[in-house]
């Protein structure tokens, strides 16, 4: 029985920030010019930000459910977070993985210890919408559709609004939409005229498309690109409920501002971004994100180290 949606409360984000105070960073906000800032969550462990919903949902898990081990769904990130979570309470962990995701993302989710079930990207998603693979009797975490998961990344817009108390914007990269959902539930909770903007790239621009039609649509353009870890087929009508009271709009970007951006990160920050890591820098710096100060969440930085090399030679 899937659980009905229901909102991202500030307790169950304050809730979650202790559940995982030990398992994930607090991580650091970069001034990258005078109205641009990176909350770097591509220096989490798992280096990615999945990491505060897998240790939250699982955390959260009746020792029942626990017991019988987990599940997930993942183009890699999300797969780390809850494998990292899995292990930590010795618990084995499963992973529908999406086939064509980056080697180092799938070498990363073996080395944590979880049992790889590689499958294409359109078999993925029909689980992730019926939250059921055959075969599969351990407890299903969600890596977006699942209240816990995002309270979990709630954590880093407490972070942000914290950090940055004077904060204007903030921008998210949206794949399935819980990391805009968690993040703009906080900000909006700690700070309500601050503005949420979700980020894609234009080869897969759901939100988008489905803000402008009025309702949840599918992607018919969709294109596979080097950035894996977000722009989805399609918005769910589930995840569309969650966003809709905390984004305020989004920005598609291009391939190629995405690599530049991915570029500049590693030449002001020291460290690396994957393409979905740099959606959020890329929108702001259309500026259609308006006056600062900005906050761009760089979701994650897992990418195998050639194609970095090649993407922003």
């Amino acid at each position: 029985m899937i659980p009905p949606v229901r909102p991202i409360e500030l307790a169950d984000i304050e809730a979650a920030r202790e559940r995982i105070a030990g398992t994930v960073l607090r991580t650091p906000l970069v001034k990258l010019d005078e109205r641009i800032w990176l909350k770097l969550e591509n220096l989490q462990p798992t280096n990615a930000y999945k990491i505060r919903g897998g240790a939250n949902a699982v955390a959260a898990l009746s020792d029942e459910a626990r017991a019988k081990g987990v599940w997930t769904i993942s183009a890699g990130n999300a797969g780390q977070g809850v494998a990292y979570a899995a292990r930590a309470f010795g618990i084995p962990c499963t992973v529908v993985a999406i086939e064509t995701a980056p080697q180092t993302k799938l070498d990363r989710m073996r080395t944590l210890g979880a049992t790889i079930v590689p499958v294409s990207y359109d078999r993925a998603w029909v689980a992730a919408e019926t939250h059921e693979f055959p075969g599969l009797d351990a407890t299903f975490v969600h890596p977006f559709d699942n209240h816990d998961f995002i309270a979990g990344h709630g954590t880093m817009g407490l972070e942000i609004v914290e950090d940055c108390p004077d904060v204007r914007t903030v921008i998210c990269a949206i794949g399935g939409g819980g990391l805009i959902t968690g993040v703009g539930s906080a900000v909006k909770a700690k700070k309500p005229d601050a503005i949420v903007l979700g980020a894609e790239p234009e080869t897969a621009a759901p939100y988008e498309l489905s803000r402008r039609e009025g309702g949840p649509r599918k992607y018919e353009n969709w294109q596979a690109s080097f950035v894996d870890g977000a722009g989805g087929k399609s918005v769910t009508e589930r995840m569309w409920q969650r966003m809709q009271p905390v984004v305020d709009g989004s920005i598609t970007v291009t391939l190629d501002q995405t690599r530049e951006a991915m570029r500049l990160i590693a030449e002001k920050s020291r460290t690396i971004a994957e393409g979905a890591g740099a959606l959020a820098l890329a929108a702001a710096l259309t500026g259609e994100a308006g006056e600062g100060p900005i906050v761009c969440v760089v979701s994650g930085g897992n990418i195998d180290l050639d194609k970095f090399a090649e993407l922003v030679a």
